[in-house]
């Protein structure tokens, strides 16, 4: 089998906030992509590819009122990151220092010399790295 029948190419991900609107004010400032839907409980955003098109994909924020910043790297006993983006750049330095003036924080542990570990207002992990 190639895949589940009638999958029609589309992709979300959610990331789970206590404030979706201010989650998704930061991806949008950080992505240059906007906001296609916005409610206090559930937001969705246009994933464009790099023509300005519209993908088959979306990043939607929803509500969750007992949200607990993950730890990364993990540790035993702390709660766990549940997924995280990879965000491709040009150039490293710059888009760090771009993600840290829109209230990223610049995690503790870099695995990778061609990739930096940020934290997003709400501490999930993404990652920005030179795509080659």
């Amino acid at each position: 089998m190639a895949g589940i029948r009638g999958f029609t190419s589309w992709v979300g991900v959610v990331l789970g906030s206590s404030d979706p609107v201010a989650l998704a004010r930061f991806y949008s400032a950080l992505l240059g992509w906007e906001l296609k839907t916005s409610d206090p409980t559930w937001v969705t955003m246009v994933m464009r590819d790099p023509e300005g098109r519209p993908t088959t994909s979306n990043l939607a924020f929803q509500l969750e009122e007992t949200h607990v910043r993950p730890v990364w790297p993990g540790e035993p006993g702390t709660q766990q990151m549940q997924m995280h983006l990879d965000i491709g750049v040009h150039d490293l330095e710059p888009a760090v220092e771009d993600a840290l003036a829109l209230g990223a924080q610049l995690a503790e542990f870099q695995p990778q010399e061609d990739v930096r570990v940020l934290l997003d207002p709400d501490g999930h992990p993404f990652c920005l790295y030179i795509d080659r």
